[in-house]
C-alpha cells in the first residue's frame, strides 16, 4: 500500500520559511558543494584549512602550478537502496575545485599537507625576503656605468 500525502498550503509555507531561514532548498536546490576554507598568516608561513567532512585522504588532490594552489575532490552521494526514496536532500554532493593564488617566490616543494578528522591543513612557506639588487647602467660611450639600487622589501 502506497502512502499518498497531499501537500497542504500551510505545510508548503512552513517548508518555504524553513528553506529561506536555513538557506536550503531540498531537492529543488542545485547548489554545488564548495568546502569552507580559512587562510591564516603566521610569521614564516601561511596555513590553509579546508573542511572536508565525509571525505577520505584519497578523495582529495592538491596541485601547485604556475603560482596557483588548487584543491580538488569529490564527495559521493549515498544510495538509498532498493525500495527507498529521498524525502529531503540538504547535504550537497559532487565534485569541487578551489584555487588560491600563491605569493611570488613560494617554494612549491616546501608545501606540506595533513588530513585529520575531515579537516585538511596545508602549510605554505612564505617566500624568502627579497634583498636589494644593484644594476650597473652603461652609457654606451665608454663612460663608467651608473649604479641603481633597488629598495624592494618583503610585503
Amino acid at each position: 500500500m502506497a502512502l499518498i500525502v497531499k501537500p497542504q498550503p500551510f505545510t508548503r509555507e512552513v517548508d518555504r520559511l524553513f528553506d529561506a531561514f536555513f538557506g536550503v532548498g531540498g531537492e529543488r536546490d542545485s547548489r554545488r558543494w564548495v568546502p569552507a576554507m580559512d587562510l591564516v598568516e603566521a610569521d614564516d608561513h601561511f596555513v590553509l584549512k579546508a573542511d572536508l567532512p565525509g571525505l577520505a585522504e584519497d578523495d582529495v588532490a592538491i596541485e601547485v602550478q604556475d603560482g596557483t594552489l588548487t584543491l580538488t575532490g569529490e564527495r559521493s552521494g549515498e544510495d538509498v537502496g532498493e525500495g527507498g526514496g529521498w524525502v529531503r536532500i540538504e547535504r550537497a554532493y559532487g565534485g569541487f575545485s578551489r584555487s588560491l593564488t600563491l605569493p611570488d617566490g613560494v617554494d612549491a616543494d616546501g608545501i606540506v599537507a595533513d588530513f585529520d578528522r575531515g579537516v585538511l591543513t596545508i602549510q605554505i612557506p612564505k617566500p624568502a625576503e627579497r634583498k636589494p639588487r644593484r644594476v650597473e647602467i652603461g652609457s654606451g660611450n665608454g663612460t663608467t656605468p651608473r649604479t641603481v639600487e633597488s629598495t624592494a622589501t618583503e610585503k
